[in-house]
């Protein structure tokens, strides 16, 4: 496997991106006017995993021991996130609202302050920028919740997207560049011969040539043929269950991200208030069920209860791209022209900027950037004997 297999001097590569999530449609913006991008994708671009996110930028207090590589990605590409936002807002014309309010993180109960204290100290010690507020700051911040409250960590660096309207601004943006969006196309097999890709076959037969195929198709990406069994990406769906109310967008219940013992809470410029969401090992299960909205409504409104008068608006399934360890995929394949890009996770939309920007650079210039080597698909193979 080379790192330098993507130099192609004679024309554009052309490059065959399988998924038209805010992955696959942020390379192929990125692509697009240097490359000859067709993006593929199984059912209508932005519908999967894209579609059903809250678009949280949560790189700092969803800060765990054992991921410090995946902060210091996640950090990187929250400090990209306004030039990107105001770069795509240029090239589509579509505000992707992003909002600087920040994040807090409720503790209801003293409990709640000691479990929240024990991960502040391992956030602390990476230099992120958290603060403990008392009850009383944090009741001005959000004069909304509920009578009794122990404080809450205040975020000011998590901030928030509108993920429906990244999608389609990605989309646009990708278009108006030149690629193709070729949606219901589901791809069933990466192409390979002599040791390098040569593009991918359809499932309708249809055979589509590439000098580069990126794989980007989120929690269906290993159902993508042509991989050796080892080099498939252990990608699987992790079921979210969500659903939206509708506040007064002139005078809403929360004006932060809220994370709350159960559930978050994030609220839209448009007055709706997105509360998610479970995790469910179930596959592709997609049935809401009354024990996920029940225990999402039950968290949120211990927190918020002012929102037992708010009118449910839309109630949707969506399927995280979970790794084996919880982080994305990145880098070159086994073949000569063979790109991961899968994985993410609940960091999709955090990661966008930093997934499409290295990625893109990947297939144009052959180099891996530092940043993502350790997210190599290696990572999950045997170590050979010493």
């Amino acid at each position: 496997m080379t790192e330098t297999a993507f130099s192609i001097t004679t024309r554009r590569p052309r490059v065959a991106i399988i998924g038209a999530g805010v992955i696959g449609l942020g390379i192929a913006w990125r692509l697009a006017g240097r490359a000859a991008v067709t993006v593929f994708d199984r059912g209508k671009a932005g519908s999967g995993a894209s579609y059903a996110a809250a678009g949280m930028l949560a790189a700092c207090v969803e800060a765990e021991p054992g991921e410090e590589a995946l902060v210091a990605l996640g950090r990187e590409s929250q400090a990209r996130w306004p030039d990107f936002a105001e770069e795509l807002e240029r090239a589509s014309g579509i505000d992707v609202e992003l909002r600087r309010e920040g994040t807090l993180v409720l503790a209801l109960t003293a409990d709640d302050q000691a479990e929240i204290a024990h991960g502040l100290e391992f956030q602390r010690q990476l230099g992120l920028p958290l603060e403990w507020l008392s009850a009383a700051a944090t009741r001005v911040r959000e004069p909304h919740l509920a009578g009794k409250i122990a404080g809450a960590v205040f975020s000011p660096e998590d901030h928030q997207v509108d993920n429906r309207k990244l999608a389609q601004a990605l989309r646009v943006a990708a278009e108006r560049g030149g690629a193709e969006i070729r949606e219901h196309r589901a791809v069933k097999e990466i192409l390979v011969q002599g040791g390098r890709t040569k593009g991918v076959r359809l499932e309708d037969g249809t055979m589509a040539p590439a000098d580069v195929v990126v794989l980007a198709a989120g929690a269906w990406s290993r159902g993508i043929a042509g991989l050796p069994p080892d080099r498939l990406p252990p990608v699987r769906p992790i079921k979210g269950q969500m659903l939206a109310l509708r506040m007064d967008a002139a005078a809403p219940l929360l004006s932060h991200v809220l994370w709350v013992p159960g559930a978050y809470l994030v609220p839209r410029r448009d007055g709706r208030l997105i509360i998610g969401a479970t995790v469910e090992e179930r596959g592709f299960d997609d049935k809401i069920t009354a024990g996920g909205l029940i225990a999402l409504l039950d968290a949120a409104w211990r927190a918020v209860p002012a929102i037992e008068e708010l009118p449910l608006e839309e109630m949707w399934v969506g399927h995280r791209p979970g790794s084996r360890d919880d982080a994305p995929i990145l880098g070159s394949g086994p073949f000569e022209g063979l790109i991961y890009a899968t994985g993410h996770h609940r960091n999709g939309i955090l990661l966008a900027p930093i997934t499409a920007d290295a990625i893109a650079r990947l297939v144009l210039e052959g180099v891996i950037e530092p940043m993502i080597r350790p997210f190599a698909l290696e990572r999950f193979l045997p170590r050979a004997a010493e």
